[in-house]
């Protein structure tokens, strides 16, 4: 078990994980600043062969999308830091842990049916970063005590 203040300090490492990737994706749109998420792709795509290019203004859309959705995910993981937890710290890990469970499954499966299973082998690793600590309750002594 963990306590509430490694929780609620998780949540903003979580937070700044799933939030990190977003701005990568998003400036990707322009072709003059798509190398790091090229070559990220590339990587996640394994091997290194230089494919997928970002050379389609479809990528450029799909990037633009998935850099705001994880942006978006990540600030409301902070916002659930800094305003929620201390009110409902159980129900606050319980959305991270499902929200992240949801994420790895849906993104695993759409990896592995396109052919990109080396990025659901990756995801694993993200996955475990992401929630961390948050697996196990908080620690009912540091809950009745909020953590003082």
């Amino acid at each position: 078990m963990a306590t509430q203040a490694t929780h609620k300090m998780w949540l903003k490492v979580s937070a700044v994980l799933i939030a990190g990737f977003g701005p990568l994706l998003t400036l990707a749109t322009m072709p003059a600043l798509n190398e790091p998420a090229r070559w990220t792709l590339d990587l996640l795509t394994w091997p290194l062969d230089g494919f997928p290019s970002y050379a389609a203004p479809e990528i450029w859309f799909l990037s633009a999308l998935t850099g705001g959705f994880l942006v978006g995910w990540g600030v409301m993981v902070w916002c659930l830091s800094i305003w929620v937890h201390d009110h409902a710290p159980e129900q606050v890990r319980k959305a991270l842990v499902v929200s992240a469970l949801c994420w790895f499954v849906l993104d695993s499966f759409g990896s592995i049916t396109s052919g990109n299973w080396p990025n659901a082998v990756c995801n694993i690793v993200v996955l475990l970063l992401v929630i961390g600590p948050m697996w196990w309750p908080t620690d009912p002594e540091t809950l009745a005590q909020g953590d003082a």
